[in-house]
C-alpha cells in the first residue's frame, strides 16, 4: 500500500493522459524531511531531458526549519535506460508532454513519482471533460 504524499490535481483538468510511469527522484536529505511533511507542489512542473537523462523541472519543496536550499531546482529522475529511450522517442516524434501526476512513498518507504505522457487539452476539450464527468455525477446519484 503506498502512501501518497502530493497529487497534481490540474494534470487531469488540463491534459489528456496516454500513458503512465514510475521512476525514482534523487532528493537530499532536507527534500526528504519536507516531503514527510507534505510540502510539496507540482501543479507547474514537469520533466524534460538533458544529455539522455530525465529530470524533474519546477517542482516546489518548501524549505526545511532553517535549511538554505534551492526549492524549484531540477531533480533528476531515475529509470531503466529503455524506458528513458522510448519515451523520448514518443516525446520527439509525437509531441507529449511528460508530467508528474503524484509523489508517494512505496512499500520500502522509497519515495516514487508517477510521471505521465499527457498531450494539452484546449478550452473546448476542457469543457467536453467537465460535462462528462457532471453527467456521471448525475446518474450515480439517480442509481
Amino acid at each position: 500500500m503506498a502512501f501518497v504524499i502530493a497529487k497534481n490535481k490540474s494534470a487531469n483538468f488540463n491534459y489528456e493522459i496516454y500513458e503512465k510511469f514510475e521512476c525514482g527522484i534523487v532528493l537530499f536529505g532536507w527534500e526528504v524531511k519536507s516531503l514527510r511533511a507534505k510540502k510539496i507542489n507540482l501543479s507547474n512542473s514537469f520533466a524534460s531531458f538533458k544529455k539522455h537523462e530525465l529530470f524533474l523541472v519546477n517542482a516546489h519543496i518548501s524549505l526545511y526549519m532553517s535549511v538554505k536550499g534551492e526549492e524549484t531546482r531540477s531533480r533528476k529522475l531515475l529509470m531503466h535506460k529503455n524506458q528513458l529511450l522510448r519515451i523520448s522517442l514518443k516525446q520527439k516524434q509525437q509531441g507529449y508532454t511528460l508530467i508528474p501526476l503524484d509523489i508517494y512513498f512505496n512499500n520500502k518507504n522509497k519515495i516514487k513519482l508517477t510521471l505521465a505522457l499527457a498531450k494539452g487539452k484546449n478550452k473546448a476539450d476542457k469543457r467536453e471533460s467537465e460535462k462528462k464527468q457532471q453527467a456521471k455525477k448525475e446518474l450515480k446519484q439517480y442509481y
